[in-house]
């Protein structure tokens, strides 16, 4: 196993309820078989769930004392790292990532078709416009001409104010997320505000651990509320149903690809929608999470279309539309 720091930066600063930042790290591994096939993954550790850089790569090199010596034994394997090293999501999302990607180079199919996916039922991803002041976020809009529907990050006191500055510039469907930066009160405030600005998705409005308040507000809300930071695995999805509509899944959150396939058959046998996100990662932990797109309703990939210097080529969200590449494994190549 090979492990590499990735240095990533984005074109802007990429500012949320909690804060923001232009520079990322991630970790990229690299796993080989004895034919010389190579299986990549990416891991994008967050510290609002626990990782650094430093704490993956410290992860990864515990858990790959425990490599599959069959890259298709791969619930075995994700099982394995789980019960081995609790926590630590990211970088078994990397793991999974790689063994999927190996395996798939060894059968000579993608991913998705491993799983009997189309790869013409992707979704249209989102374009994430991320919290700043009404002039840049104008010329944002601006520069985000190319894509059809947009995601404004909330969760400030000049939330009608970002609103007005996007709906100004721009038309087009558009979907926010207040990264848990409400109250209920004030969320069942903004709910008309909302609808006014022809918002048609609202993400986590409240803290994680407030799904009493979630279901006040979804009582109310004309508008899917759709749970993330409230919905790290499959888990925490049976306290979801009812108080919500959907659930976000991530695969630096749930810790595999397998894990992910299973979050969206409990959410599905709930009724429930389904929404793919993301980290700031680069093409290489996109497409790992694109492979899935055809089975949700919503798709948030942009993390990749938003860096200066994405170091590889994979699945791309050019005019919006999720394209997953066609090659083997996860298709990505180096830049």
């Amino acid at each position: 196993m090979d492990i590499e720091l990735l240095q990533l930066r984005t074109k802007h600063p990429f500012i949320i309820a909690r804060g923001g930042q232009s520079d990322y790290r991630t970790v990229w591994v690299r796993l080989t078989d004895a034919d010389g096939h190579e299986g990549w993954g990416e891991a994008a550790p967050t510290r609002f769930y626990g990782e650094t850089a430093e704490s993956a790569v410290a992860a990864l090199n515990f858990y790959g004392s425990a490599l599959p010596e069959d890259p298709l034994d791969l619930e075995q394997a994700e099982r394995r790292w789980e019960t081995m090293l609790r926590g630590n999501a990211a970088a078994r999302a990397a793991l999974s990532s790689a063994l999927h990607d190996l395996a798939g180079k060894r059968l000579g199919v993608p991913v998705y078709r491993m799983w009997g996916l189309d790869r013409c039922n992707a979704p249209q991803s989102t374009f994430t416009i991320g919290l700043d002041t009404p002039e840049r976020i104008r010329a944002k809009v601006l520069e985000a001409e190319q894509y059809p529907v947009l995601k404004v990050k909330l969760g400030t006191d000049r939330d009608i104010e970002i609103l007005r500055a996007i709906r100004d510039s721009t038309s087009k469907e558009v979907r926010v997320d207040a990264n848990c930066g409400w109250t209920v009160k004030r969320t069942i405030r903004m709910l008309p505000v909302l609808k006014e600005f022809g918002v048609t998705v609202l993400e986590q409005p409240l803290r994680p651990e407030d799904l009493d308040g979630l279901a006040a507000i979804t009582a109310q809300s004309d508008i899917p509320v759709i749970a993330d930071e409230s919905c790290v695995t499959s888990l925490d999805i049976p306290p979801l149903v009812g108080k919500v509509d959907g659930i976000n899944i991530k695969l630096a959150k749930c810790g595999s690809l397998r894990e992910a396939i299973r979050m969206i058959a409990i959410a599905r046998a709930h009724g429930m929608m389904v929404m793919v996100g993301c980290m700031i990662e680069s093409s290489l932990g996109i497409t790992a999470a694109a492979h899935f797109t055809p089975l949700v309703d919503i798709v948030d990939l942009d993390g990749a279309a938003l860096l200066a210097n994405d170091p590889f080529v994979g699945a791309h969200i050019d005019g919006g539309q999720v394209t997953l590449p066609s090659g083997p494994g996860l298709g990505v190549r180096r830049r």
